[in-house]
């Protein structure tokens, strides 16, 4: 049986020249092919039963072949039926469903070569990270702080497929290690973050705005969600340049909630913008859980009403979010719209500096970094692979002299002139 609504809204279409049948989605409407209802397709549905038969002086009695060449009729007044064409998109839309092509084949088939080079790139953002935590510690980077550490696998796999200085990348306030993956020089990010007129936002973006359009990265941005609808710009700028540009737009579990994500979803989807949407979900919307803040857990499902694809994907293996990173861009280069990867990862320290943690415990940590730690894990890959323990050892000792020299610059490096304070406030000079 059908819901009491149901049952009267079809009644009052009882006396009219149509039949209304509740479906999956809604009702269809349709013109009675018989205007006596033969009794066994009346029995046969136990709503058509309820209702009166037709009269002989309405419409319904009118002959058969006058009504064959009307239109179906919809509630709306449409002459397309509207179960037909949502049956059809239905359909078509199941087979636009990335995450099959993604459990088929989980993890990128790479070298030995790709993968030292993404062990070397996480090992740098989790040096570098640690670095400046420790300046922070001295007073020497002043604000807000927010350390990559434990996430290094998701914007090493997700940006070694883009293409560096061509596809754009903009992110929220945890950016350091965005940064680092696209190959910007760590000298000029810990000069920034440090407060330097050497930095790459000349000292005045800090931790949470840093900005180079010659690598095509576009923040940090300290609202939360904000670099959503921003990210849906640079996209629509890559479609309407037609260059083959893709942005991938990255936010957190707790920005999914924001209402600015949505609008965005519905405009990528309308226009089809070349967009990668990326949810980091590491657990905590600052310090609250996932599951206390969030009525759909899974994120990745949030781009279904907008006929936008989803992807679950283990951000804590680099290999596999390479892997999805492919299957990703395929279908945006390919010109199909949108696509939103929900990223599963973990920060070891708080959201910010200023932050305790104290909402988890020590030991759901320490079951983190022992069994899914990133860097850990592509270091066993690269081990079984036959790639020397002296190798790795060497790269960490340069990543290590790296960091340390980025920190040397930035200490050294002298703050910015009085006169900066005027500059960037306006596009022209007045």
């Amino acid at each position: 049986m059908v819901p009491d609504n149901r049952i009267g809204i079809h009644k009052r279409f009882a006396d009219a020249d149509l039949r209304c049948e509740p479906v999956a989605l809604g009702y269809r409407l349709t013109l009675r092919s018989d205007p006596t209802e033969p009794e066994a397709a009346r029995k046969g549905n136990p709503d058509l039963a309820k209702s009166p038969r037709p009269r002989a002086n309405t419409p319904a009695a009118k002959p058969a072949a006058k009504r064959a060449a009307r239109p179906t009729a919809t509630a709306s007044g449409s002459a397309e039926p509207i179960i037909a064409s949502s049956v059809a998109d239905e359909a078509a839309f199941a087979l636009r469903s990335l995450q099959q092509a993604h459990a088929n084949n989980k993890r990128y088939d790479a070298s030995d070569e790709e993968l030292l080079k993404f062990y070397e790139q996480m090992v740098l953002i989790r040096r570098f990270e640690e670095k400046a935590g420790q300046l922070y510690g001295l007073g020497l980077i002043g604000g807000f702080c927010h350390l990559y550490i434990g996430q290094e696998a998701v914007a090493v796999g997700l940006q070694s497929a883009l293409k560096e200085g061509h596809d754009s990348v903009i992110t929220g306030y945890r950016d350091h290690g965005h940064m680092l993956a696209y190959g910007i020089d760590p000298k000029v990010i810990m000069a920034e973050l440090t407060g330097r007129g050497a930095g790459i936002s000349r000292g005045k973006g800090g931790s949470m705005h840093m900005f180079s359009t010659e690598h095509k990265f576009y923040g940090g941005h300290g609202i939360v969600g904000a670099q959503v609808p921003l990210g849906a710009g640079l996209a629509f700028a890559h479609k309407y340049r037609n260059d083959g540009g893709v942005c991938m737009a990255y936010f957190g579990d707790g920005a999914s909630n924001q209402g600015q994500v949505y609008e965005t979803f519905n405009m990528a989807a309308l226009w089809k913008l070349p967009i990668i949407f990326v949810v980091e979900n590491n657990g905590y919307a600052m310090g609250t859980a996932v599951k206390r803040g969030s009525a759909e857990t899974h994120f990745y499902r949030r781009g279904t009403a907008f006929r936008i694809p989803g992807m679950d994907v283990n951000g804590m293996d680099v290999l596999e979010v390479r892997q999805a990173a492919e299957v990703a861009l395929e279908y945006v280069r390919a010109g199909n719209g949108p696509v939103l990867m929900e990223l599963k990862t973990y920060r070891y320290r708080g959201h910010s500096m200023s932050d305790p943690a104290k909402y988890r415990s020590r030991e759901e940590v320490q079951e983190m970094r022992d069994n899914h730690d990133p860097i850990e894990g592509a270091k066993a890959e690269l081990l079984k692979r036959g790639v020397t323990e002296e190798k790795i050892k060497e790269i960490d000792k340069r990543i290590r002299q790296v960091v340390a020299e980025s920190a040397d610059f930035a200490e050294t490096s002298p703050e910015p002139d009085v006169a900066e304070l005027y500059t960037d406030v306006l596009v022209e000079t007045y």
